[in-house]
């Protein structure tokens, strides 16, 4: 993947003087906000919160279906993709032709853990991967204007927003959910990650760590063989490190959705830099169901987009992002551009 990050460091430097693209894409029509308010995993003072203390005082997401399992009886395409209740026209990175890769073949090749690697230390490699993936598209719309401003801004984002039907809120020191600005809110949340990766007793560097894992051909003993065992402890991660990463992917989800919601026209598409942000999401996606970080129903912000992906072939159909998605609103939305 650090390949597909080879230009955008010399469009960058053109940006503050960009002349308008070619491309002609579809404003995103207005409609009314609903918030729906997800409890954040930090505050502003997370550094003096343990990693302990703080899962133990969030109160956990709501369990309930994927918007795609609850109307994945409907008759139609289309009767499925209007309950999703999207602005029309639809935004631009819902259309076939600006959804595409910079890169082909099978994505689950990069999403896959190698039998030798310790699911552990799997888990660890993925976060940091992806962390890094997503922090070269947020320097994009940090990059600041010839007015000084960044793309992001308090003014063209004032709350941390997946379009009109998703705003998250952040915990304050006091465990009070407050809207803050898409731009603060990244940045907290990028402290937040970096402090719990470079958080030695979190993600452990030490050379003594063990790094192995039970190769299936040649024993049949479980990964984890009892409540005294839990995911990454034979490569010397703590109990609380799979709750932490699914906490971080989830909040990465949010980056991403917001980038997409906000930010796809302008700067990603103008810079012909979509290719490369659908190529990252889409390999998020793909690793982050696979390993369970993400619940089906906290994809709802980009779900047309993961049926979108299902439907053209993105999403192979042994993968859970495939069976995560509503084909019927996949197929619409190609048929809509007469690419099906």
């Amino acid at each position: 993947m650090s390949n597909l990050f080879s230009g955008i460091n010399a469009r960058l430097r053109g940006t503050a003087n960009k002349t308008t693209s070619n491309k002609t894409p579809q404003s995103p029509a207005t409609d009314d906000v609903h918030h729906h308010h997800m409890p954040s995993p930090s505050n502003n003072s997370i550094s003096s919160q343990s990693s302990a203390n703080l899962s133990s005082k969030l109160p956990p997401l709501p369990a309930s279906p994927s918007l795609s399992q609850s109307i994945g009886m409907m008759g139609t395409g289309e009767e499925a993709l209007n309950a999703y209740h999207l602005p029309r026209p639809l935004p631009l990175w819902l259309n076939p032709t600006a959804a595409k890769h910079i890169v082909k073949g099978n994505f689950m090749t990069l999403s896959a853990r190698p039998k030798t690697v310790e699911q552990g230390e799997w888990i660890a490699h993925q976060v940091v991967e992806h962390y890094r993936n997503l922090w070269n598209f947020v320097r994009v719309v940090y990059e600041k204007e010839e007015d000084g401003k960044s793309i992001c801004n308090s003014t063209t984002c004032p709350r941390m927003s997946a379009g009109t039907n998703h705003s998250y809120t952040w915990l304050n020191s006091r465990f009070e959910p407050i809207e803050l600005p898409a731009y603060e809110y990244i940045t907290l949340m990028q402290r937040w990650i970096s402090g719990k990766i470079d958080d030695t007793k979190i993600f452990p560097t030490e050379a003594s760590g063990v790094s192995f894992a039970h190769n299936p051909q040649i024993t049949t003993t479980a990964l984890l063989t009892g409540p005294d065992d839990w995911i990454g402890k034979r490569s010397g991660f703590p109990k609380e490190f799979f709750n932490i990463c699914q906490t971080i992917f989830l909040q990465m989800f949010r980056v991403y959705a917001h980038l997409y919601w906000a930010h796809f026209t302008e700067p990603f598409y103008h810079l012909n830099l979509e290719k490369q942000l659908n190529s990252c999401f889409s390999h998020f996606v793909l690793t982050a169901t696979a390993l369970d970080m993400l619940k089906p129903a906290e994809l709802e912000p980009m779900q047309p987009l993961i049926d979108l992906w299902a439907a053209n072939g993105t999403f192979p159909p042994e993968s859970k992002a495939y069976e995560y998605a509503n084909l019927k609103v996949g197929t619409r939305l190609m048929q809509m551009a007469g690419l099906a």
